[in-house]
């Protein structure tokens, strides 16, 4: 077996096309994603490319950052979504069959909540190391 590629990633499993949620994401296994000439392999999850039934790689960018989603759905009904850096090795061609897009990432509430809260926290630092940072 030939190592073709490794990166950094974030992945959540689902069984029998189960939405994960935002929520999803915190929990997700995070490890060294390793693209060989015959499977996927990120820490005890190993993925024949024979077991695939389709793969989607789509194109995001998040807070102007590109990067990429893998979407592996197998025969067994699992689906694997990695989350990636961007990278040159995911523009050229991969060593499975995969169907490329754009996708857009949608912002949840908690998202949203904890982007206001990390705003405001930031307003109220500089705020106070400009205008009160004398008084005590």
């Amino acid at each position: 077996m030939v190592t073709l590629y490794r990166c950094m990633t974030k992945a959540v499993c689902s069984k029998d096309g189960e939405e994960q949620s935002g929520f999803g994401w915190v929990t997700a296994r995070r490890g060294i994603l390793t693209v060989t000439d015959r499977e996927l392999q990120l820490t005890g999850w190993v993925i024949r490319y024979d077991d695939i039934d389709e793969a989607v790689l789509l194109s995001t960018r998040q807070w102007l950052i590109p990067g990429y989603l893998l979407r592996v759905r197998c025969r067994t009904g699992t689906t694997y979504l990695f989350g990636l850096n961007w990278g040159r090795f995911w523009k050229g061609a991969l060593p499975f069959p995969v169907r490329r897009g754009r996708a857009r990432t949608r912002l949840s509430p908690l998202r949203l909540i904890i982007r206001g809260l990390l705003l405001a926290l930031l307003i109220y630092i500089v705020w106070r190391s400009c205008f009160a940072g004398g008084v005590a």
